[in-house]
């Protein structure tokens, strides 16, 4: 099992920053002499670890499609469809009906079919680049960068606290932690802490008046905006989850993230919620903080 996900690894790696919607790209994608050697012996695979190994490449996938563009999102039948196809390349294998220069071809065109569907910006912003694409990722600050940025007051903070997107390395989660706060976080990437765990933002569910306090820098919002601007984005579905966030805050609990959201907050019930904003060095955006007041 060990091995046959080493193989994986390196396939990733292998491919990793291909323009899938490069013209010719079929020609470039292909499996590696490692995964060769590895798919010789796939039949030696039970069912159960066959089924291990389709969850393990999902996960794989979405989180290398995450780090080439931040932007992407994937539902549940998004990656249902995905695990799909490489139920579909294992039975392809296993079949000896194709060549393996022919299964990586059928098995790379229905990846791109996926992404066409579930992304359709993505062959807009990317069928004009070359053959590799710069990632379009958003970095892991410092807890004190954070801190700072959030407008976060350590000392009267409500509790219990969750940051949305809170970065592979959880750093603002660990560090409240650390200073005794009851806090966690979660983002699309996969995690071994038990305060960390695997969520996407638009399908997880907030309980009303569940948190103290909620923060989420550069990650809620940026998308949010990032939808907002485009013809064909999900700003409703965000504009809705914004205001599921919100009621999911405790009287007298925050709303800590950045960048702002103008184009909302406008409407907001000054009766329910307090507004208030904080310049950020020189950014051209600003760190928002709205309170629930009832």
């Amino acid at each position: 099992m060990n091995e046959f996900k080493d193989s994986i690894d390196k396939q990733f790696r292998f491919n990793k920053n291909k323009n899938l919607f490069y013209d010719g790209i079929l020609n470039s994608l292909r499996f590696s002499p490692d995964t060769l050697d590895a798919l010789e012996r796939i039949d030696l695979a039970d069912p159960d670890s066959a089924d291990l190994l389709a969850d393990y490449l999902t996960d794989r996938a979405i989180q290398e499609f995450c780090m080439v563009n931040q932007y992407y999102t994937f539902d549940k039948q998004a990656r249902s469809d995905l695990r799909n196809i490489y139920v579909d390349l294992f039975a392809n294998i296993k079949s000896r009906t194709l060549s393996m220069d022919k299964v990586a071809e059928k098995h790379y065109d229905n990846l791109i079919s996926w992404l066409q569907e579930t992304n359709p910006f993505a062959e807009k912003i990317y069928d004009s680049r070359g053959e590799k694409i710069d990632p379009v990722v958003c970095s892991e600050y410092s807890p004190a960068l954070q801190v700072e940025i959030l407008q976060i007051d350590i000392d009267h903070l409500m509790e219990p606290v969750l940051d949305i997107g809170c970065g592979e390395k959880g750093n603002l989660v660990l560090y409240l932690r650390q200073m005794g706060i009851e806090a966690s976080g979660f983002d699309r990437l996969t995690f071994s802490d038990p305060y960390l765990y695997s969520s996407d933002w638009l399908e997880h569910e907030f309980e009303k008046e569940r948190w103290g306090t909620i923060t989420s820098n550069l990650a809620f919002s940026n998308h949010f905006q990032h939808h907002h601007f485009r013809n064909d984005g999900s700003y409703i579905d965000y504009a809705r989850k914004y205001m599921e966030i919100l009621n999911s805050l405790k009287p007298g609990g925050c709303f800590h993230y950045a960048p702002d959201l103008p184009f909302i907050e406008q409407f907001l019930d000054k009766e329910k919620f307090q507004l208030s904003k904080q310049s950020i060095g020189e950014y051209d955006f600003k760190s928002t903080v709205i309170r629930r007041l009832k």
